[in-house]
C-alpha cells in the first residue's frame, strides 16, 4: 500500500513543488486548494505519470470545515502518512507600526487554527500506526519580526510555537514535525508575480528561489527526520 500526503495549500509555486516530489517518491498524493481547475491541471499530469492524485476544493479559511473536510481526504486515502500545510495568507505585508487588532485577527484562521484542527483530525491516527510527518513551510518573518513585514509573521509565529511544542511530546511516538524557513522569493508563486510587475520590481525582495529545490529540501529533512527547523538561505532560524 503507497503512502500518503495531503499538501494544503497546493498552490503554483512551493505547494504544487512538493506535490511533485513526494509523488516522485511514491506517495499518493491528496492536492487542496480553493481553486480546483489549477488541481485538476496538476493532477492530470501525475497520472499521466503514472502517479495518484486526488483533489479536493476547500477554503482553508474556515476552520470549521476542517472535520468535513479530514473526511474526504481519509475516503481518498484511508490513512494519511503526512501532512503539509503551508496556504498562502491574502492581504500581503504591512509595517508593524500601522497594523491593527483587526488586521492581524484576520490571518490567524488560515495560518494558525486550521493548522491546529488539521492536526487533531489526522495526528491520532499517526499516533496509532507509529508514524508520521507534519510539515510546513514559511516566510523569513516567521522566526524573526523584519521591518515592514508584519501582518502574517505574527500568526505564523504563533504556528511555529505551536509546532515547536508538538514535535516535544510526539518525537517519541515516531512522529516528525518539520518546518522551513525561506528567505527568498519563490519562483512561480503568487507573489513572484507581484514582484516581476512594473509596480512590484521597484521593491527589493531579495533572491529568487526554484520551488523544487525548497521541495527537494523539506523532503530530506522528512526523509532524515532531521533538522526540526531549517531555514534557506542560511544555516537555520534564530
Amino acid at each position: 500500500m503507497s503512502r500518503s500526503i495531503a499538501v494544503f495549500g497546493a498552490g503554483p509555486g512551493l505547494g504544487q513543488a512538493v506535490a511533485r516530489r513526494y509523488a516522485s517518491e511514491g506517495y499518493a498524493v491528496v492536492l487542496v486548494a480553493r481553486r480546483r481547475e489549477p488541481l485538476d491541471r496538476l493532477a492530470g499530469d501525475l497520472a499521466g505519470q503514472g502517479k495518484t492524485a486526488h483533489v479536493i476544493s476547500a477554503d482553508l479559511a474556515e476552520p470549521a470545515s476542517v472535520p468535513a473536510l479530514a473526511r474526504q481526504v481519509l475516503a481518498k486515502v484511508g490513512h494519511l502518512d503526512a501532512l503539509y500545510y503551508a496556504p498562502t495568507p491574502d492581504g500581503g505585508f504591512v509595517p508593524a507600526a500601522d497594523l491593527t487588532a483587526e488586521r492581524a485577527s484576520t490571518y490567524l484562521p488560515l495560518v494558525f487554527y486550521t493548522m491546529v484542527e488539521l492536526v487533531q483530525q489526522f495526528l491520532p491516527g499517526m499516533l496509532r500506526h507509529g508514524d508520521g510527518a507534519i510539515l510546513t513551510a514559511q516566510g523569513a518573518s516567521t522566526p524573526r519580526g523584519l521591518p515592514n513585514m508584519s501582518g502574517p509573521g505574527p500568526a505564523q509565529a504563533a504556528q511555529r510555537n505551536y509546532l515547536q511544542s508538538l514535535h516535544a511530546e510526539v518525537a517519541g511516538h515516531g512522529i516528525y514535525v518539520g518546518m522551513l524557513y525561506i528567505g527568498a522569493v519563490i519562483e512561480n508563486s503568487a507573489f513572484h508575480r507581484w514582484t516581476s510587475t512594473p509596480g512590484g520590481s521597484t521593491r527589493q525582495w531579495g533572491p529568487t528561489v526554484n520551488p523544487s529545490h525548497l521541495a527537494g529540501l523539506l523532503w530530506n529533512m522528512h526523509a532524515a527526520r532531521d533538522p526540526m527547523e531549517a531555514s534557506y538561505p542560511g544555516d537555520g532560524p534564530s
